[in-house]
């Protein structure tokens, strides 16, 4: 048995033939799609360095809007050497005047500091307030003093005083306590006089006794016990 041989285009065929249609190339979406299947990324020119003598060097001020927080560009703060003058006095002008404020407030307890006492004083002066008396029992001296039993009234005593202020400001009158002890010397009766026992119902309590002003009391008590050998004076 004898083989066919197939037969051959002929040249005619071959030129006539068409070519095949160009594949269209895949999108730049389709690429990213495929290198974020496969985790390949694609290939970036890197940025070139920088050449020698340029006059920009990169830095932390330059990050982009994407960079770590501590790399990006802190927004500018206003300087204090640009606030105006005026704003200064005004603040020292508030400052000063919520200090006299609470310096005028608390003034009753600051009178009675001796180093408060003349600022305080001058203060009020021109502000036209009021402080209250300065107040050292241990600032008046006595210069007098005598207790006798009242002739005619038994059981009362008449008792006569005199005193004078060496404090530096002007006080009140003071509270006179006395005490009475027996021939032991065991207090047998103890009082304490405000100025309106001793001066009488017509004292006015804004009365006040200069420095160096003398005063002189007399007044009776009630003895309580026939016994009273001795007797002493204190200023409250």
């Amino acid at each position: 048995m004898s083989e066919t041989t197939p037969s051959r285009p002929s040249l005619v065929t071959f030129l006539h033939r068409k070519p095949a249609p160009a594949q269209p190339e895949p999108a730049a979406a389709d690429v990213a799609a495929a290198e974020h299947a496969t985790g390949e990324a694609a290939m970036t020119p890197a940025d070139p360095p920088p050449t020698a003598g340029s006059d920009h060097e990169p830095t932390a001020l330059d990050a982009p809007r994407n960079a770590p927080s501590f790399l990006r560009r802190s927004p500018a703060t206003p300087s204090l050497r640009h606030t105006p003058r005026w704003q200064w006095a005004a603040l020292a002008g508030l400052a000063m005047l919520l200090a006299l404020q609470v310096v005028v407030a608390d003034r009753a307890r600051l009178a009675a500091n001796a180093d408060w006492r003349p600022l305080l004083g001058g203060l009020c002066g021109a502000l036209r307030c009021t402080l209250p008396a300065w107040h050292q029992p241990d600032a008046f001296t006595m210069l007098q003093r005598d207790i006798r039993p009242l002739a005619g009234r038994q059981g009362v005593l008449q008792v006569q005083a005199s005193f004078r202020n060496d404090a530096r400001w002007a006080q009140a009158w003071p509270g006179l306590q006395l005490s009475l002890a027996d021939a032991d010397g065991r207090v047998i009766g103890r009082r304490t006089l405000q100025p309106g026992d001793y001066l009488g119902p017509a004292h006015d309590p804004q009365q006040r006794l200069e420095p160096g002003q003398s005063a002189q009391v007399s007044f009776l008590l009630r003895e309580p016990s026939a016994t009273t050998v001795a007797y002493t004076f204190e200023f409250r």
